[in-house]
């Protein structure tokens, strides 16, 4: 199976910006549709953003379309999430996903690889 591993998380103010890795063993990540999703307590983890296999194409959820973006390096078998103008609402357990799809799914189901999560506090 694909190993996937989380990391960058943190603390920041709003309006404050942080990079999370999504660092892949076993597989280039340039092989599978990689997908964030985030947990608040007390609710359900949901879709965030979305690149497809060829890195084509990206699918973002409303709530951080235009402050959030993701990248690909595949010499470093890494995926990143680029968060910026964040707010309070963002604070959340972030994971990485991964599934050989040939599109972006939004539903957790519908992916077989999972890092451990990291978690995200945006807070003054």
């Amino acid at each position: 199976q694909v190993q996937l591993v989380e990391s960058g998380g943190g603390l920041v103010q709003p309006g404050g910006s942080l990079r999370l890795s999504c660092t892949a063993s076993g597989r280039t990540v340039s092989s599978y549709t990689m997908a964030w999703f985030r947990q608040a307590p007390g609710k359900e983890r949901e879709f965030v953003l979305g690149v497809s296999r060829n890195g084509g194409t990206t699918r973002s959820a409303d709530s951080v379309k235009g402050r959030f973006t993701i990248a690909r390096d595949n010499a470093k078998n890494t995926v990143y999430l680029q968060m910026d103008s964040l707010k309070p609402e963002d604070t959340a357990v972030y994971y990485c996903a991964g599934d050989y799809s040939s599109g972006i799914p939004i539903t957790r189901t519908a992916y077989d690889y999972w890092g451990q999560g990291t978690q995200v506090t945006v807070s003054s």
